[in-house]
């Protein structure tokens, strides 16, 4: 579920979003609580500012920060990394949205060490982020996306998903598949490595024990 500033929720959506049931969303509906939109085919929906109003954000005075994520697996794609950057800029001025930050970040989707990506995080779990705007979900994570936007929504950070697949570079996938083979042989390699030492010390154990009783 991609989010951005215009976004409608379902009301399955919404419940699961506040923590409550879908009944409990149908009653605040009745109740005057929280009132759901319709649509023309009288279809309810939520939006992202009634889910800020619900947590007590005043959208008005909401000065936390717009920041662009933008990332490559290399430096060798630096090209690439600079075409996010400038088509982001381009969509957040088209959109009127102020861009506080950009952020140029080098490293695999897969990893879950990035410096910058888990400083980002660290902000947006202090409640100083407001916006994250990416090309495509795979620039912010390769696996897992689906939970991370959760994660940020519940600190009311919204990500605005572009999903421009043109600036997705197609063989960071194949790269990242690699590197996963690559950790995974790596890790066997490991294992029976580790495995033949302990049946050498087996070995070297049994002819201690020999050597001791053929001593005594």
């Amino acid at each position: 579920m991609n989010t951005s500033n215009n976004t409608n929720y379902k009301p399955k959506d919404f419940a699961e979003l506040l923590g409550v049931s879908v009944k409990t969303l149908q009653r605040w509906d009745r109740e005057g609580i929280l009132k759901a939109n319709r649509t023309p085919t009288d279809r309810r929906y939520y939006t992202y500012d009634q889910y800020l109003q619900f947590k007590g954000i005043e959208t008005e005075s909401d000065n936390r920060k717009n920041v662009i994520y933008a990332r490559v697996s290399t430096k060798k794609q630096k090209d690439d990394l600079q075409n996010q950057v400038t088509f982001l800029r381009q969509f957040c001025n088209a959109r009127g949205i102020i861009v506080d930050q950009c952020i140029e970040d080098y490293g695999s989707g897969l990893d879950y060490n990035r410096k910058k990506w888990n400083q980002l995080l660290d902000e947006v779990m202090e409640q100083k982020i407001k916006t994250i705007i990416i090309t495509h979900t795979d620039r912010f994570v390769r696996f897992g996306y689906d939970w991370f936007e959760q994660f940020c929504m519940k600190f009311n950070t919204n990500i605005i998903v572009v999903n421009n697949e043109e600036l997705s570079p197609k063989e960071e996938l194949v790269q990242d598949i690699v590197s996963i083979s690559d950790d995974f042989s790596c890790s066997l390699y490991g294992l029976r490595k580790y495995k033949k030492q302990i049946e050498k010390d087996e070995e070297i154990a049994k002819e201690i024990q020999n050597k001791d009783k053929s001593d005594n």
